[in-house]
């Protein structure tokens, strides 16, 4: 028995992922900072670390990009952008300069707990036909001792799509994903909203196996004013085209939709602080 945990333990260690994580104007250098020394102090280090630049920013945050690349020279991938084409685009364009199977996703101004990758690889390894695996996630605002709220998504594959009926089954920027099913599946679409959502869906369309863990393994940052840009037409529209989609693709019913539907449409014209409550209180 300790043989076999030892091996398993190997092929955890041994395998090799790719970091994928995109920056734009607005993204503060010390949160940047912080979401890259998450990943770079993982149990299981990456063997890759690809950075997207989507369009201009300033000199303050490129620094410490950079740097990172100097000190790490094998280890940084970077990819200027002339124009700020959105997340989707953005990481699109990484996946092709990302030179492992399978890829880790990670946001600019999160924080990865040391255990994260090497729990969700470990899942790889044991399920060869894997796809997706992501975990649950906290919310927290200023530090990360100060949490507000929790994501906790469902873990196993059918608890999965009876969910992405109406939500979303996967914090995005948790998962590992395989980068062949991904670019089968299409890829990200240019969109303002859901092109998480969008691209999942379409990957449990075409049959791709997924799960995730039950820990809590990842610390999301949360403020007002990120939360005030997403209530804007745009992002309306592109939500509920997104949602059109999954139920064209079956994904969902006509029921679904219309709950689905109703659900942006008071996303869209309340409040703020009403919304923010009842974001709240959901998860």
């Amino acid at each position: 028995m300790r043989e076999m945990e030892k091996t398993a333990d190997t092929q955890v260690s041994q395998k090799k992922y790719s970091v994928l994580m995109s920056v734009y104007a607005k993204d503060k250098p010390e949160y940047l900072f912080e979401a890259i020394q998450s990943m770079l102090a993982q149990t299981v280090p990456p063997e890759q670390f690809v950075i997207v630049i989507d369009g201009p920013v300033l000199d303050e945050l490129m620094q410490p990009i950079y740097e990172y690349q100097r000190y790490y020279v094998d280890l940084f991938t970077i990819v200027p952008l002339e124009k700020n084409k959105g997340l989707g685009n953005a990481l699109n364009e990484g996946l092709r300069h990302c030179r492992n199977e399978l890829v880790a996703r990670m946001d600019a101004d999160d924080i990865s707990l040391p255990e994260r990758c090497e729990k969700e690889l470990a899942c790889f390894c044991e399920d060869k036909g894997l796809d997706i695996c992501g975990c649950n996630l906290d919310e927290f605002e200023g530090e990360p001792e100060n949490v507000l709220t929790s994501r906790v998504v469902p873990s196993q594959y059918e608890q999965i799509r009876k969910f992405m009926r109406r939500r979303q089954a996967f914090n995005h920027p948790t998962v590992i994903y395989k980068k062949t099913t991904v670019i089968r599946a299409g890829g990200y679409l240019p969109l303002k909203r859901k092109e998480d959502f969008d691209l999942f869906s379409r990957m449990l369309a075409e049959g791709a196996k997924a799960e995730n863990l039950e820990e809590h393994l990842y610390l999301y940052r949360v403020n007002r004013e990120n939360y005030r840009r997403r209530k804007s037409w745009d992002n309306f529209r592109s939500a509920v085209y997104v949602y059109w989609r999954h139920l064209k693709r079956k994904g969902c019913s006509v029921w679904d939709f219309v709950i689905i539907f109703v659900a942006e449409v008071l996303f869209f014209i309340l409040p703020v602080g009403i919304n923010e409550m009842e974001r709240l209180h959901k998860y």
